[in-house]
């Protein structure tokens, strides 16, 4: 029973594979019948189901590859014939198939190494030997080739061999033995037309133009649409200068074969041989369609445009090269072609203007450009204008590479100028047409710029003194600078200033909440940076907005430490004794200027003080003056440390005082001039009172009219060291009982305590030429 089982599971076993067989069998023979009708594609189709069913047998690759030959596709006939040998790896049929494909794909080293392999299998066969000869000529080996061809001819003399046995001569240069194989070649088969192109083709190239002709005519009367044929016989039309007939040959392949890109370049060159260059331009514009990698044709059409000699066409031209230089970028073997493109483009681009070049940074003005005076290297950046490319570009004779971008040469260097008084740019285009350009160096200055706050007012060490407890701080301040400044922040906060002017005023708004200094950083246009701290001074911040003298300054001027007069002790000593009895009043803010020369004196009551007393809005004013002095010809004088003795000209004129108060009157209302020195003098003094009348500071005309008065000694000599006058003013303000002093109480007990000493009276009444309605100076206790 397991006998009968057995033996029937393997009968229905073979039936299957028998059916498979036959299966497998009908595919391939249905594919034969399509192959030998030229039906490829059916063909295929019925080879790859026979291999379906069969996927191992060498035989249906086979002939798949053949057919997928027939239809040149090469890649895919390559794999059938490489599946073929693995199934059947002594396949003779298969490796010349294989050369075969390999030829057709232009791999001839290794098609050599399957033809080889073959002929070692094989040595007689007929076929391998032909297929090498076309592989050792693709490789450039013609002695090799010859002996390959003579082989096949002793297998069997065929046309064909006959025929490569003759191109093997051509590439050999051997005309004579090439012309006698290929009409060996004819002889045999007279419709071969390979064999009479060929010989056409050698006669024409040794002369024999009529020949020639007559081959092209042959093949043409036994195959009109042989396109071959057309092509050679336009050849030898051209060869005679008979442009019209070869046109009208070319034309014929055209009409033939109208997808063929070589055909349209033919015509074109021919046409442009035949200066006729817009139907040249139109074939070769063709030819670019159908196959757009040609550089050739590329070339071609460019020295069409170039014959036209409109700028259009020039510019067309110089489009075609630039499109040859980018195909042929990275092709060795068209280095010629690539090179002859360069050239033609260099020549269309031919221009005599010489290049631009323009320098961004540093901006030159009137044929310089400015530098920092301490700096030994420039930074300098610019472009170059100019229609080519620029060859080389130096600066002060150090090559610097430009960056093309946008059409334009970008520069960007830093030169060493050590030792230099000027920069020379040279940029030479790749036409030598070259621009020199020279800037001198012009050292700039080097000093960080100044900064001075007005408002608030501010001491020379730095304190700003608040007058009261605002989170907000609005400044008011001048930068001093040769150059024009860059950038000014306060404690972060930017400045707003006018940048086109030199020394501008600057003014900002900075949040001093729990604050205790600010930082002012300033920076000129060269770079120039400085960062001054200024301390915030909050101890006049509690005075009583409800001072009815409004916001009172005092300044004293000590001057003790002279040239030529004797130098004094006591305006250290007055100065002193009457801060201490101030401390007690409401006083915002207190200005001491030591020992100033008749220069500072000047600027500092002309321009200083007034536009301290605008920033600030201040209401009272009182000037203290301790130091030597004079009375000459009925005019008062200040003598500054630098005043020179017998000389007039060097002391400070109070007239001179006067005369830049009266700018101060606009915003003033009280002023007061002190002065333990000298007499004031005619010019200066009006009048004093007839009766100093005690005033009240509950007097809303007495604190609120204008007031300028002005409380002298009366003596003629130099300043002593100990002043009585300074003692008592002291003495009376130390010892008030009252919310308020006027100026008259006090006049009254120094005149008393001059009266007394046996001294003249000092001199007490209005300053000449300012406004005075009525009103006094109070000092007012805090």
């Amino acid at each position: 029973m397991k006998k009968r089982t057995l033996l029937i599971t393997t009968l229905m076993a073979l039936l299957v594979v028998c059916s498979y067989g036959q299966s497998a069998k009908k595919y391939y023979k249905a594919g034969g019948k399509f192959f030998e009708t030229g039906k490829f594609e059916d063909a295929i189709q019925q080879y790859s189901n026979a291999i379906d069913k069969e996927p191992s047998n060498p035989v249906f690759y086979l002939a798949r590859g053949k057919a997928y030959s027939s239809l040149s596709m090469a890649s895919e006939a390559k794999a059938d014939f490489e599946k073929t040998i693995v199934f059947s790896p002594k396949n003779v049929e298969a490796y010349v198939k294989l050369g075969a494909a390999c030829n057709m794909m232009g791999n001839y080293d290794e098609a050599l190494r399957h033809l080889n392999r073959a002929t070692g299998l094989d040595k007689r066969n007929k076929e391998a030997y032909p297929e090498k000869v076309i592989t050792l000529i693709n490789l450039q080996k013609y002695d090799q080739a010859l002996k390959a061809s003579d082989t096949a001819i002793i297998i069997k003399d065929t046309p064909s061999n006959y025929y490569w046995r003759g191109m093997a001569y051509t590439y050999l240069s051997n005309d004579a033995f090439a012309k006698r194989e290929f009409e060996k070649s004819i002889s045999k088969d007279k419709k071969y037309f390979e064999p009479r192109l060929a010989l056409a083709d050698l006669m024409l190239r040794t002369g024999d133009s009529k020949g020639a002709l007559a081959q092209c005519n042959e093949i043409i009367k036994n195959d009109d649409r042989n396109t071959a044929a057309y092509v050679q016989r336009s050849k030898v039309y051209t060869a005679s200068f008979d442009f019209p007939n070869a046109i009208n040959d070319i034309s014929t392949a055209i009409l033939i074969d109208p997808d063929n890109p070589e055909f349209y370049l033919i015509r074109g060159q021919y046409y442009q041989a035949f200066n006729q260059h817009p139907n040249a331009i139109n074939d070769f514009a063709k030819s670019i369609d159908l196959k757009p990698d040609n550089p050739d044709v590329f070339f071609a059409r460019a020295e069409s445009y170039e014959k036209l000699l409109d700028q259009q066409s020039l510019r067309k031209a110089m489009d075609d090269y630039k499109k040859i230089t980018e195909l042929l970028e990275f092709d060795p073997k068209a280095y010629k072609l690539l090179q002859a493109a360069q050239d033609k483009l260099y020549a269309l681009n031919r221009e005599g203007e010489a290049p631009e070049i323009v320098v961004l940074n540093p901006v030159p003005a009137n044929e310089s450009v400015e530098i920092r005076g301490d700096s030994n290297s420039l930074l300098i950046s610019g472009k170059i204008l100019d229609e080519s490319k620029i060859k080389t570009f130096t600066i002060n004779n150090e090559p610097v590479t430009p960056v093309e971008k946008n059409g334009e040469f970008e520069f960007f260097s830093t030169v060493n100028v050590s030792g230099r008084d000027k920069v020379t740019l040279v940029a030479v285009d790749d036409y030598d047409n070259q621009k020199n350009i020279t800037y001198s160096l012009v050292r700039t200055e080097i000093n960080p710029p100044k900064v001075s706050i007005v408002a608030p007012y501010t001491s020379d060490d730095g304190q700003i003194y608040l007058d009261n407890n605002s989170q907000t701080l609005f400044i008011q301040g001048k930068l001093s600078d040769e150059s024009k400044i860059k950038s000014i922040f306060i404690d972060g906060v930017y400045g707003s200033y006018a940048a086109n002017e030199l020394n501008p005023s600057f003014t900002a708004s900075v949040d001093i909440n729990n604050k205790n200094k600010i930082i002012v950083e300033a920076e000129d246009i060269y770079g120039n940076k400085t960062s001054t701290e200024f301390r915030l001074n909050r101890e006049a911040a509690g005075i009583a907005e409800t001072n009815p003298m409004g916001k009172t300054w005092v300044v004293f001027i000590e001057n003790s430490d002279y040239t030529t007069f004797a130098s004094l002790d006591g305006p250290v000593k007055d100065i002193n004794l009457m801060t201490r009895a101030l401390t007690n009043y409401q006083i915002h803010q207190i200005i001491y200027k030591k020992n100033m020369t008749k220069a500072d004196m000047e600027r500092f009551f002309g321009i200083e003080l007034r536009d301290q007393i605008r920033s600030n809005q201040v209401k009272s004013l009182l000037v203290w003056y301790a130091g030597h002095g004079k009375f000459i010809n009925e005019v008062g004088y200040w003598i500054p440390v630098d005043a020179r003795r017998d000389d007039e000209f060097t002391y400070y004129s109070l007239n001179t005082l006067r005369g830049a108060m009266e700018t101060y009157m606009n915003y003033l209302t009280h002023t007061l001039v002190v002065t333990d020195a000298c007499e004031s003098g005619p010019s200066f003094y009006s009048a004093m009172r007839s009766d100093l009348q005690d005033r009240s500071c509950d007097d809303w005309q007495a604190t609120q009219s204008k007031s300028s008065q002005v409380f002298s000694s009366a003596g003629y000599e130099l300043a002593l060291d100990n002043s009585q006058f300074t003692q008592t003013f002291y003495n009376q303000l130390v010892n008030n009982p009252n919310a308020c002093i006027p100026i008259e109480t006090i006049v009254r007990k120094v005149s008393d305590a001059h009266s007394s000493a046996n001294q003249q009276k000092p001199k007490f009444g209005q300053i000449t030429g300012l406004r005075d309605e009525g009103g006094t100076f109070f000092f007012i206790a805090k």
